[in-house]
């Protein structure tokens, strides 16, 4: 009778660790799949469009007719943009992540709120490119152009910037907050010695995929923006057309008569793709900066 119960206990003991390893296992292997199919398409969309980029192609004016057209306008308006809604909603997306982490009081309204900025982060981009045409286009009737578009890109980026930052900062142990209350600082102090730099790699990081994200949206640009562009490769006019360098590979692979449209297709999603890693790597240059000085001290 005990050796029964001894074996019945051994194996319910021993149950769970075997699940556990089944599951992790799973989960190694589902992760090794996803990172060998997108490896697999990186590779594939650089070996196509890395051979035929040239300086001529990125600083080049398109061509409807002829082969041989670039992408430069189309480029610069992307990074234009894209500047233009990061200037915009870094600031209001960090600085409401701070608040509803540290200051908010614990409500009904600010509850609502966090409910409506997740909500907000998950509405589908064309929603966002909808109502920057109708705001731009129908009600101040300034038409498509590259503020517009870069306005709604930055609504677009500030409800995930603001749920990064607050989901970062409450993940700093309470500890340090302790700590430096204890030392005689001030809440605000804390805030901006403290609890910010220990938050700063899960900022960056969600800064750096709502960056990248928005400089691959295409919904958005296409409705706020337009398709085209000025003609002009430097044109810093914020009332120009906004078409960027994903919407220009829509219409190229869709629309487009000329001869060579697929392998201006190719290097554009090459140029996307080396864009998008240049991108991530700006951004998190501060991160190289303080480990490098923590590194050096």
């Amino acid at each position: 009778m005990n050796e029964q119960i001894f074996r019945k206990y051994v194996v319910r003991r021993k149950s769970p660790v075997a699940m556990d390893k089944i599951f992790t296992y799973s989960l190694w292997l589902v992760a090794s799949m996803i990172l060998l199919l997108v490896t697999f398409l990186l590779i594939r969309i650089l070996w196509n469009g890395l051979p035929g980029i040239s300086l001529h192609f990125l600083t080049g004016l398109p061509d409807e007719i002829e082969a041989g057209g670039g992408v430069g306008p189309f480029l610069f308006n992307s990074i234009y943009i894209l500047l233009i809604s990061m200037i915009l909603s870094l600031p209001i997306g960090i600085g409401s992540g701070i608040y509803l982490a540290e200051y908010a009081p614990k409500n009904h309204l600010t509850g609502f709120i966090r409910t409506s900025v997740e909500s907000l982060a998950s509405v589908p981009s064309i929603i966002f490119g909808l109502f920057g045409y109708v705001l731009f286009v129908d009600v101040f009737q300034i038409g498509l152009t590259i503020l517009g578009a870069g306005i709604a890109l930055s609504l677009l980026n500030l409800p995930v910037i603001t749920r990064v930052t607050e989901e970062a900062i409450q993940a700093v142990p309470t500890e340090l907050r302790e700590a430096s209350y204890a030392l005689g600082a001030t809440k605000s102090q804390t805030i901006w010695k403290v609890i910010i730099p220990a938050a700063l790699s899960g900022i960056i990081t969600g800064s750096a995929l709502a960056g990248c994200r928005a400089f691959g949206e295409s919904a958005v640009i296409l409705l706020a923006g337009g398709t085209g562009t000025s003609g002009i490769m430097w044109d810093f006019n914020p009332m120009s057309q906004g078409g960027t360098l994903p919407v220009h590979l829509w219409y190229v692979q869709s629309e487009a008569l000329v001869e060579d449209a697929k392998q201006i297709a190719d290097r554009s999603a090459a140029v996307m793709i080396l864009c998008i890693l240049l991108i991530n790597m700006i951004i998190r240059l501060p991160l190289l900066f303080r480990d490098f000085r923590m590194w050096k001290h």
